[in-house]
């Protein structure tokens, strides 16, 4: 009779180390990492050396565009990682399933939850890299004055937090789809909805939206002879921008541009790429006056919001599109768990079991 105890699973952070630093020594062993590192670490350089020229910084206009580099350059990364982490992450887990690798793994004392949570740090890990390899360049931005370190600061863990969104999406979906060309794919649609379909489905939506916008003139001159125009009454119809602006809160850019504190200029104007698109974005929020009365008998006519009014009468929307992705995000995850889980008790057809 037999009288050994079964194996205890390693500890959870243990075994989420082992993973990452596993999947980390096969990436290092690879030497199309570091060429992918060296030209998103080139890309960067060549855009902030054109921003730095096209700006004038050189002849001594540094100030005014510091604020507008380093925001371009802070969205330029975040753009590249959205293109290159899908395809590290995407084939995180059902790769090494196509390869017969995978089983080899979860015959150890690794449990499913370590796998996938060290698939997911790793691949956060690797996107990581990318963002420290273009801190030089952001470091130029700052250096060139208009940017607080408050907005830095936000503007990166923002962005790192991105990241991981977006390769939480990837190692999900490789978790859950059996095709590893499929999963790839499919992250670059979910990421492609997120930034492009929510600015397609604002925009249509606020179209076929509209509203009836009467515009009165009261208090019309007794003589013909007044300088002040006075016409008849009119209507039109307006997009109802409002009533979506939502929408634009899953954006990544939006939610990166709406996180930083807008810096205002000295004529209310923003100083930065992150203050002008939070604006665009608060401007939305605000419902149009369905009534217009213009006074014949003076020469005030109304006038837009200045930038300090919008920002004080709508509210950050930033932390709604953030726990959304976050949502998103957890749930691909537990989607990998539950279809990554061994023993199973049933097999999709066409999944290979080692």
């Amino acid at each position: 009779m037999s009288t050994e105890t079964p194996a205890r699973p390693l500890p959870f952070l243990r075994g989420v180390r082992i993973v990452v630093a596993l999947e980390l020594a096969q990436r290092v062993r690879g030497v199309s990492s570091f060429v992918l590192l060296g030209l998103f670490f080139l890309l960067t350089g060549a855009v902030t050396a054109l921003l730095v020229v096209a700006t004038g910084v050189l002849a001594g206009s540094g100030a005014v565009v510091g604020g507008w580099i380093y925001s371009i350059l802070v969205y330029f990364v975040l753009l590249l990682g959205s293109l290159i982490t899908p395809a590290l992450s995407g084939t995180a887990i059902n790769g090494e399933r196509d390869a017969g690798t995978l089983a080899t793994t979860q015959v150890t004392l690794v449990t499913t939850p370590q796998l996938v949570l060290g698939k997911f740090a790793s691949a956060w890990l690797v996107a990581l890299a990318f963002l420290v390899s273009t801190v030089p360049f952001l470091l130029v931005g700052v250096a060139v004055g208009g940017v607080s370190p408050v907005s830095a600061l936000v503007s990166v863990l923002v962005l790192a937090v991105q990241l991981g969104v977006v390769a939480a999406i990837g190692v999900g979906l490789s978790g859950i789809l059996d095709r590893p060309l499929m999963s790839v794919v499919t992250t670059y649609l979910v990421i492609a909805a997120l930034s492009v379909g929510s600015l397609i489905a604002f925009g249509l939506l606020t179209a076929v939206t509209t509203s009836t916008q009467r515009t009165v003139f009261v208090n019309p001159p007794v003589t013909d002879d007044s300088s002040y125009y006075c016409g008849d009454d009119y209507e039109t119809q307006v997009p109802r921008a409002d009533h979506y602006w939502g929408l634009l809160a899953l954006n990544p850019f939006v939610v990166l541009a709406d996180a930083v504190p807008a810096q205002l200029g000295e004529y209310g104007q923003p100083e930065d790429l992150f203050g002008g698109i939070s604006l665009l974005v608060r401007q939305t929020q605000i419902a149009p006056d369905l009534l217009i009365e213009i006074d014949c008998s003076t020469s005030s006519w109304t006038t837009s919001p200045s930038p300090d009014e919008v920002f004080d009468r709508t509210v950050p929307s930033w932390f709604v599109g953030l726990a959304l992705q976050l949502v998103l995000a957890v749930g691909l995850l537990l989607g990998a768990l539950r279809r990554t889980a061994t023993p199973a008790a049933r097999l999709p057809r066409g999944r290979r079991v080692a």
